[in-house]
């Protein structure tokens, strides 16, 4: 221990060990006092407590504080040392004389300071001075003025409050307007804390020791009405302006300043300008109290009592983050029971708040009262049925490890915190005697300091995140604000539309960060996902609005207020490869532009807060309307339709899309006044396509290629995320270093990924292990993000890795070297393949700019499908692009940017839809021989057939196949609601019938139907439930099944959907190409949403039709009355059916695959009867034969 004499600023320490010896320390904690009481830990981070000392006894290791110690009394206490010597240590001190000036407040007087007006400015006012005070409230300054205006500096709870109370008075109404900064934690210590409050124009600088809150009001302070006076220490006369009564300041003032004035001095000299308004003296006195500090769950303090005694009395404060922890524990006298009192859950007045907290027991015989905080609601009282005897020990904070479980009981776990006032048997226990070890005993305790902090100060929760503490670590609570991690660093939401797409989302509306993790918060967009990709963006305005009777003195003006602020749509339109909004301006004698005097007369705003004159469809540098540049204008003479300026409705109407002024964020609108003079206008949502960061990549070729970016900031916390694809067993993501600290990724093996980093802790290393090879040249995501509390790493959709930090340590991540992309400085172990999009802390890496002008390396990456084409669903093919990919729905049944959205409709009755191969048709025409002589070989040995339905209706025929060869395939729904499928594979044979009869399909509800054949297997499934296989067996019979021609004469009444042949989709064509596909449509048929209501009840979702049967007579022949013609096939004039697809593949000839032992079967003359179940249709044989023999139209 050191006493300089006086109050000394010091600047650096140094060590050396013990002259020409072994002895020497490791490391070290520096503590300082200004009495030699009431010690102080110095720290050189926030969290970081020893020094490293000494590697020898000769050399000096010397330190230069990063803020300069003022203390009298400095301590030096070993922590380690060389383990083959003893401590010892050679101290050097650095620094110089401190001056100060001190006022001590005795809780009941404050000084009262007057100035002249002329001698400050209102603009600017720095007031400046320390404290230090062992009481958590009370009044610093205080300065009030009119309508109950005042600013006032307060300690409320051991922290310091800023309030300022702005009363303005508009129209005879009083409102006021109130600011409140809270800064500081813990200024109760009896140790010096430091306060700036700087005020110019409308901004506050509030700063308390390390930390400043910025403060800008709009114009409030203007209304700032202030006398010219200030209170220091108390207010004179409470009440005056509404306040509560708040205590006056009980501790020292020093170095107090006023706009350069130092107050204390004049106070000292009696100037006339202050007055003293009770006992104030110029010296700082110190309480003669000792605290004692719980370091960890083994501390204890044992105290000795008096044994035997009938009334126990113990009093004592404790201040703590926990919610738990032993406070006293002793064994009663001649008895096996004992006194336990100890805190659980903090619960009640909230005793784990950091805040001192007294505690008082007393027990007297049988009667036991407990009093927390000097308060009657706070406390408890008790009769119990045996009498009390003292003990002769009592434990403070825990148990020694070697006490048996009778002496000292603990259930709950040690206490950490400290305590101080410790009173047994109302006599004072000395903890000097106890650090002495004259009286008691104790482990691992600080006597003479309170060594708590306050871990949520800094807050490292980010993001609105809210901080709660332990006494060893703090914890970020991260609900409802949009992040997620230890300390709320990661945003829950994707950063584009576009990225949203690529996780296999539809159209909708989404949250979006445009910055990730950086300072912008998310907001709602609808993302329309199409081919490309749109986000839109709303505003407040989106109606056609009409203006009249405005002029150059009184514009119409606009704002448009959008569902994100400027910065996030800033940062939404940088990320966006293009943009547009729509802006329609309609006019009748209303004109834009002035070729006269060169003044607009209607003009936009964007977002850079600049005037624009060029209207939609037009660009920045020529300042016209679309049919100026289109040369399309209604007068030859103007640049824009409206400035022809004629009595007629016309407009100018078109897209802006220049980046960077969009958005519209105000409209001005001037020619309105005259008379018959009119505009109106609309502007439509902002809309952005594509991510240009999502896609942007570089393609690595050689081991010793990289790209360099700056050095990386992300000191306390910092989260690296990308994509990567390779076929290399190794390589290096990223690397940057500094002169200790670094930071790297890299792939390590062909399964491993690997997140090493060091803060100056030494290094740690976390490893992701897939169960599958990473160099499958397919991408992978890899995300890891590294921040006080802990490191972490992701890959893929693998579980999260990660890595706790200690608690006490370096935390800042101080990295000085470029960033390597690709490589590492020392040009080994590169990474061979693609990395793509790249993104630091929220902000993307423009890899492909980069790449351009570096060799070895290759903007942009191919090969996307392998990875992204399984969001290619239903028959969908992924297509390359260079900035992704797309799917094409072609020969799918489903649309949408994957395939997935259902194409369905609703047929009313008698409607139809025939599709014809019309290449087909055109080579049968110009033929006059036998169709089978094009391809007799051509034949069809499977198929593969997808719908859905949904009807009430039975019997329904719901698809039907024919062929050339009278061989046809339909599907019904029988009399008793069975799914019946019936192949015909001859002319001369009856048809195969298969039923699904597990329950009625004609209920209402949407049924999947999934067949496929191959030969003469043939596959059904339903529902995806029902999956039953059977072979095709050949029977013969003429009858025909009445129920069968009851399903062709009733037509079908319902919803189809998703329905695929093979590669064709004829309820697709029907519906979105209907002009060039051959297709023909008869009678009321529409698209409908009714596909996508599976498992729901129809009559309640679909409210546009109803599936009950129609009662009343059926006019049979009408539906294809008109579709007979002498080059089409008559499907039965009886038959009111769905007919779908003719398949005829490259030429007439098609003809449904048959066995060789089939056609064996045509010379057997003879017919063998079979039953009647299986009976062929005689309708549909008896419409084939009415077909005449140079047919040229075929259908389903």
């Amino acid at each position: 221990q050191i006493d300089l004499g006086e109050r000394t600023e010091i600047t650096a320490v140094a060590t050396q060990g013990g002259y020409g010896s072994s002895d020497w320390v490791t490391s070290y904690l520096l503590m300082f006092s200004d009495s030699g009481r009431n010690w102080k830990q110095y720290r050189q981070e926030e969290s970081i407590w020893a020094f490293s000392g000494n590697t020898n006894a000769d050399t000096v290791v010397t330190y230069n504080l990063q803020h300069s110690i003022k203390a009298r009394f400095l301590r030096f206490v070993p922590l380690d040392w060389n383990r083959n010597g003893r401590i010892g240590m050679r101290i050097e001190v650095y620094g110089c004389a401190y001056r100060s000036d001190v006022a001590d407040f005795d809780g009941k007087s404050f000084l009262l300071y007057r100035f002249n007006p002329k001698s400050t400015t209102a603009l600017k006012d720095i007031i400046s001075l320390q404290f230090k005070t062992i009481q958590r409230d009370g009044i610093l300054l205080h300065r009030e003025g009119q309508n109950g205006d005042h600013i006032t500096l307060a300690l409320v709870n051991g922290k310091l409050s800023l309030l300022i109370n702005i009363g303005i008075k508009c129209k005879f109404i009083l409102h006021t307007y109130i600011v409140n900064i809270t800064l500081g934690s813990l200024l109760d210590d009896q140790h010096w804390h430091s306060v700036l409050i700087e005020h110019f124009n409308n901004q506050v600088n509030f700063t308390v020791d390390k930390h400043t809150h910025h403060f800008h009001a709009k114009g409030e302070f203007n209304y700032l009405d202030l006398d010219y006076e200030l209170s220091f220490g108390g207010i004179p006369v409470p009440g005056k302006s509404g306040l509560l009564p708040w205590k006056n300041f009980h501790g020292c003032f020093e170095n107090l300043y006023y706009n350069g004035v130092n107050i204390i001095d004049l106070a000292k000299r009696h100037k006339p300008q202050i007055n003293i308004m009770g006992n104030i003296s110029f010296a700082c006195s110190e309480p003669p109290i000792i605290p004692v500090t719980f370091l960890n769950p083994n501390s204890y303090l044992s105290l000795p009592g008096t044994s035997g005694h009938d009334e126990i009395s113990i009093s004592f404060q404790f201040r703590t983050w926990n919610n738990e922890g032993l406070l006293l524990s002793s064994k009663l006298y001649q008895t096996s029971g004992g006194l336990l009192m100890y805190l659980s859950d903090g619960k009640g007045a909230e005793l784990h708040n950091g805040q001192w907290h007294s505690v008082s027991l007393s027990a007297k015989r049988n009667r036991v009262s407990l009093v927390v905080d000097n308060e009657s609601t706070s406390s408890s009282h008790a009769s119990i049925p045996i009498q009390i005897f003292s003990g002769d020990t009592y434990y403070f904070g825990g148990c020694p490890s070697n006490a048996n479980s009778s002496e000292c009981k603990n259930p709950i776990g040690g206490f950490l915190g400290c305590m101080k006032l410790i009173s047994i048997d109302n006599k004072a226990v000395d903890l000097i005697s106890v650090q002495q070890n004259s009286i008691g005993n104790f482990s691992d305790l600080q006597i003479d300091l309170c060594g708590i902090i306050d871990r949520c100060l800094p807050n490292y929760c980010e993001h609105g995140g809210e901080c709660s503490q332990s006494w060893n670590s703090f914890y970020c609570s991260c609900a409802d604000t949009g992040y997620m991690g230890a300390t709320c660093h990661y945003s829950i939401y994707e950063q584009s539309c576009e990225a949203y797409k690529h996780r296999g989302n539809t159209s909708g509306f989404y949250y979006i960060d445009s910055d990730g993790s950086g300072p912008l918060g998310p907001f709602l967009v609808y993302c329309n996902m199409t081919d490309t990709t749109w986000t839109v963006i709303q505003h407040n305005n989106t109606e056609l609005t009409r203006v009249k009777s405005a002029n150059r003195e009184n514009p119409h003006t606009v704002f448009f207020k959008y569902a994100a602020n400027l910065e996030q749509l800033q940062a939404t339109i940088n990320h966006a490869e293009h943009c547009e909004q729509e802006l329609a301006y309609h006019c009748k004698k209303s004109r834009l532009s002035n070729k006269r005097d060169g003044i607009p007369f209607s003009w936009w705003v964007g977002k850079i807060n600049e005037t624009q004159t060029y209207w939609g469809g037009s660009r920045p540098d020529v300042q016209k309307c679309a049919c100026g540049i289109q040369g399309s204008c209604i007068d030859s003479h103007h640049d824009c339709n409206c400035d022809a300026d004629r009595n007629e409705w016309t407009n100018d109407t078109g897209l802006l899309s220049y980046k960077d002024h969009l958005p519209v964020t105000e409209l001005f609108i001037t020619d309105t006044n005259r008379p018959n003079s009119e505009a109106a206008y609309k502007l439509g949502p902002l809309l952005c396509q594509g991510d240009r960061e999502f896609w942007n990549a570089a393609s690595f070729n050689t081991e010793a290629s990289y790209l360099h970016f700056p050095t990386f900031h992300g000191e306390l916390s910092a989260d690296v995320s990308f994509f990567f694809k390779t076929t290399a067993s190794s390589g290096v993501f990223l690397e940057n270093l500094g002169i200790k600290d670094f930071i790297r990724i890299e792939l390590h093996s062909p399964t491993e990924v690997t997140f090493s980093f060091d803060v100056g802790n030494g290094p740690n290393e976390i490893t992701v292990q897939s169960p599958a090879s990473l160099n499958d040249n397919q991408w992978h995501y890899v995300k890891a993000e590294r921040n006080i509390k802990e490191a972490s790493l992701q890959v893929d959709q693998l579980p999260q890795r990660t890595h706790t930090a200690s608690s006490d340590g370096h935390i800042r991540l101080q990295l000085n070297s470029q960033l390597f992309v690709g490589g590492t400085a020392s040009r080994q172990k590169g990474f061979l393949g693609c990395i793509r999009s790249l993104q630091l802390n929220g902000g993307a890496l423009d890899l492909e700019e980069r790449a351009k002008v570096t060799p070895g390396v290759k903007p942009g990456c191919p090969g996307h499908c392998s990875s992204y084409g399984n969001l290619c669903h239903n028959g969908g093919k992924c297509k390359e692009k260079y900035n992704g990919f797309s799917c094409d729905c072609t020969f799918s049944a489903y649309t949408g940017p994957f395939c997935k959205k259902e194409i369905s409709a609703y047929f009313g009755a008698g409607s139809s839809v025939v599709y014809n191969f019309q290449e087909s048709y055109s080579l049968a025409k110009n033929s006059s021989s036998h169709a089978a002589s094009f391809h007799p070989d051509m034949t069809l040995n499977r198929e593969a057939i997808t719908f859905a339905f949904r009807t009430t209706r039975i019997p329904s025929l719901l698809l039907y196949v024919s062929s050339f060869y009278k061989d046809y395939l339909s599907i019904i729904l029988a009399k008793n609601g069975s799914l019946q499928i019936r192949y015909k594979l001859d002319s001369h044979q009856a048809p195969d019938i298969f039923s699904i009869n597990f329950k009625s399909m004609a209920d209402g509800q949407l049924h999947r139907v999934k067949i496929n054949r191959e030969e003469e297997k043939l596959f059904v499934e339903v529902m995806q439930k029902s999956e039953k296989k059977i072979k095709i067996v050949i029977k013969e019979d003429n009858d025909v099944d009445p129920d069968t021609m009851k399903a062709n004469s009733q037509g079908f009444l319902g919803c189809l959907s998703s329905v695929q042949f093979n590669h064709i989709a004829p309820l697709k064509a029907a519906l979105h190409h209907s002009s060039s596909a051959p297709v023909t449509v008869k009678g009321h048929f529409t698209q409908s949403n009714c596909g996508t209501l599976a498992g729901a009840d129809s009559t309640s979702s679909e409210t546009t039709h109803s599936f009950a049967d129609h009662s009343g007579p059926i006019d049979e022949g009408e539906p294809l009355a008109n579709a007979i013609r002498s080059d089409s096939a008559i499907i039965g004039g009886v038959i009111a059916v769905v007919i779908f697809i003719l398949l005829c593949i490259a030429a007439i000839a098609v003809r449904i695959y048959k066995k060789k032992s089939v056609y064996k079967k045509k010379e057997v003359k003879g017919s063998e009867k079979e039953d009647s179940a299986e009976t062929a249709l005689k309708s549909e044989l008896s419409m084939q034969n009415t077909v005449n023999e140079s047919q040229k139209e075929y259908f389903f």
